[in-house]
């Protein structure tokens, strides 16, 4: 049985060296932190050379993110080098629920419900609010959040205003960037957001579910600017919280929509009950996020539903950080299960990126076990999407 080193996620990264004849006890390297940090770089390089050595220099593949550009992709194909064996680019967002079935020892076919911040998907655009239908070392993605634009790349991330100017952009209230948003950043950053938005200047698509809390967060004046990572998203939870601690919200199936390829449209949320929220009334901006909350998981949970029916699957696995949100998590668990659904989540395994390599090193394993022939990763319209994966047995 196949032996897989596995150099784990960019954020919060840990590396991991998988014994598929011992599944339930692989051997972790400490958490490195973010590979943008050139001191968690050799640290993880340390890391796989001692894992390497506990398990006797023997793998069998290396597996990596299918992000061409991050270190740990590059340390990947070194050490496939080094030892004569195939390194396999394993998507993101496989990965997160492959460490779901990896860590309860699931084979059979699932779906997966996949929410966090980035992960670069088969088309070339950053995902991370996806629906997948996972059969081992092969997924198909059969649902998505509608994307939002990145103004300025990277840094949207940091700052949830730009992704609040982005959602009135994708809503066709572009207007209402400036005189929203000067006030608080300035006139000269509204209306250079604005018009990068309207020419499409460096604003790269996400399908995130960490974006589309940047952007309700920002929309609701909860967050302009993030000192931490999920600042934005922790803030729109904690309004959501006080709200739902004293009420009850009817969610309004009108509120999203699903194209016939599968995407999530949340526009209409946007619309009916975010643009005329009185900022200056904390009440209102706490049942705006908590309606935010549960209209999310509900529209997550039609997608995956219907789906499950469609592939004709009963599990559910959930993975990505965005899963560490209580409210999300809650709700989510509640509409799978009254559908009748098994919902598999992590136990002691992290659901977010520093849980990332168990489940990158469970898809090689898969891919080795198949023959370690090149996989398509197919698009949801069931094109080939721009990437493949080789994972070839020495």
């Amino acid at each position: 049985m196949p032996r897989i080193l596995a150099c784990g996620a960019f954020l919060k990264n840990t590396a991991c060296l998988l014994d598929t004849d011992a599944p339930l006890e692989p051997l972790w390297s400490e958490q490195h932190g973010d590979l943008s940090d050139p001191t968690a770089c050799t640290a993880l390089e340390q890391s796989v050379r001692t894992l390497l050595a506990q398990a006797g220099g023997t793998i069998d593949a290396v597996a990596h993110d299918m992000h061409p550009d991050f270190f740990s992709t590059h340390l990947a194909l070194r050490l496939a080098h080094e030892h004569g064996v195939g390194a396999c680019a394993v998507q993101h967002h496989h990965a997160h629920i492959a460490a779901v079935l990896a860590e309860q020892g699931i084979e059979r076919p699932v779906l997966g419900v996949a929410l966090d911040g980035v992960g670069l998907g088969t088309d070339g655009v950053a995902w991370g609010g996806e629906v997948l239908l996972v059969k081992g070392a092969r997924f198909e993605r059969v649902g998505y959040l509608s994307p939002l634009s990145l103004p300025g790349g990277d840094v949207a991330a940091r700052e949830p205003w730009r992704m609040a100017a982005s959602a009135l952009h994708a809503c066709g209230n572009a207007a209402q960037i400036v005189p929203r948003f000067a006030p608080t950043v300035g006139e000269q950053a509204a209306r250079t957001i604005h018009t990068m938005l309207q020419r499409a200047l460096n604003c790269p698509q996400t399908t995130a579910a960490g974006r589309w809390f940047d952007a309700v967060a920002g929309l609701l004046g909860l967050s302009v600017r993030q000192e931490f990572e999920a600042q934005a998203a922790i803030a729109l939870e904690q309004s959501a919280a006080r709200h739902l601690q004293s009420h009850t919200l009817e969610v309004r199936a009108s509120d999203w929509g699903v194209t016939s390829n599968g995407q999530i449209d949340l526009r209409p949320f946007l619309h009916s009950n975010l643009f005329a929220t009185d900022l200056n009334d904390s009440t209102a901006v706490d049942e705006a996020a908590a309606r935010f909350h549960l209209t999310l998981a509900d529209a997550l949970c039609s997608r995956a539903i219907t789906q499950a029916h469609v592939q004709q699957v009963q599990d559910v696995a959930l993975g990505g950080g965005c899963f560490f949100n209580r409210i999300l998590t809650n709700r989510i668990v509640s509409q799978l299960e009254s559908a009748g659904l098994n919902v598999l989540q992590t136990k002691n395994l992290s659901c977010g990126d520093a849980g990332l390599a168990l489940g990158q090193a469970w898809v090689a394993a898969r891919t080795l076990a198949e023959g370690g022939s090149t996989i398509i990763l197919r698009n949801v319209a069931g094109r080939p999407g721009t990437t493949t994966r080789k994972c070839v047995a020495a």
